[in-house]
């Protein structure tokens, strides 16, 4: 108990420095930046080799010269990752308290606009909202989109005849990431036989994950919700609206996959 106020410090010093420089390496990975930041790091290594040989061997203006550059290094640095950190202030905005109600308030309308728009038109369509339980198996099945929630795009993928339709859609973190999904026909006896195959799979989901599933009937253009195994059909704007408000809150990890089956509408 003595050491704890001396090893406190450190510790909350290095969970810090952590938090920032893994944050940084997530935000960067997979843009252009990566290849820069390789070769600035670089250059740093040789500034400093460079600063120790030259005042090792005493070379007097060398030695003058390389501190000088590093506020040019600093200038150009600011240049170079501009757009990066544009992208960085703006996610930061997006991310406060404001932003993210929002955020959620704006999906959760997309996503009410578009199931109700195809009900009406008696298009089916199944979509997978993502909670604890992660839907990775069902979203290497399908075709990845990442894109943000947005209504249009939604019908655009259920539209009849076109290569996506008899999928489903799956819905992490805020975000379309997949469509064309294959997921698991249900097991469970007591299911309606007079349920369609797309029915079948929204609750063969459920079964195996905390998904929330929605699902919209080609034949009735009735809106069904599926969760932990059961169906409930004929939903409300309210009680879909209330649904998809419990997803967005809830925390994501991800967890073992499971069996894919393919997914048709009878």
């Amino acid at each position: 108990m003595n050491y704890l106020p001396l090893i406190w410090r450190p510790v909350l010093e290095i969970a810090i420095l952590w938090y920032v420089f893994y944050h940084l390496l997530v935000f960067i990975k997979g843009t252009p930046a990566v290849q820069v930041l390789k070769g600035l790091i670089f250059l740093i290594i040789l500034f400093f080799i460079s600063l120790v040989v030259t005042q090792k061997l005493n070379l007097v203006i060398i030695s003058w010269i390389l501190p000088r550059f590093l506020a040019i290094f600093l200038i150009s640095f600011l240049i170079i990752f501009q757009p990066e950190l544009r992208r960085g202030l703006a996610q930061l905005g997006q991310g406060s308290i404001l932003g993210l109600f929002f955020r959620e308030e704006r999906i959760t309308g997309e996503i009410s606009e578009a199931v109700f728009l195809l009900a009406k038109k008696k298009i089916g369509a199944i979509i997978a909202l993502e909670r604890e339980i992660g839907l990775k198996p069902y979203i290497e099945s399908g075709v990845f989109i990442d894109s943000k929630v947005a209504s249009e795009l939604i019908i655009t993928v259920f539209m009849p005849h076109t290569p996506l339709h008899d999928g489903g859609i799956v819905i992490q973190n805020g975000r379309m990431v997949a469509a064309g999904c294959l997921f698991p026909l249900t097991h469970n006896p007591k299911v309606s036989k007079t349920l369609g195959t797309r029915h079948r799979a929204a609750v063969g989901l459920t079964d195996e994950t905390d998904a929330l599933v929605i699902v919209v009937s080609e034949e009735t253009g009735t809106i069904s919700l599926a969760r932990e195994g059961r169906l409930t059909r004929n939903i409300d704007n309210e009680s879909l609206t209330k649904a998809l408000n419990s997803v967005f809150g809830s925390p994501k990890r991800p967890k073992f996959p499971f069996k894919r089956v393919f997914l048709k509408e009878r």
